[in-house]
């Protein structure tokens, strides 16, 4: 498993609170970002571990 995080899954609402930008933003920018996301039906769903990993690799 990679380090940070849990196999929580976030939708795009949380994610956007926990990065502080629009939920729009996230729908937009994931793939530019390189953010994999999981796809439950047709919704998206972001791994917690993933999102922690992009901020440590980016910013932290």
């Amino acid at each position: 498993m990679t380090r940070g995080g849990s196999n929580r899954l976030l939708t795009p609402a949380e994610v956007a609170e926990w990065l502080r930008v629009s939920e729009t933003t996230v729908r937009n920018r994931y793939r530019a970002w390189g953010i994999k996301p999981q796809k439950v039906g047709r919704l998206l769903r972001f791994r917690e571990r993933d999102i922690a990993n992009y901020l440590d690799e980016h910013y932290g």
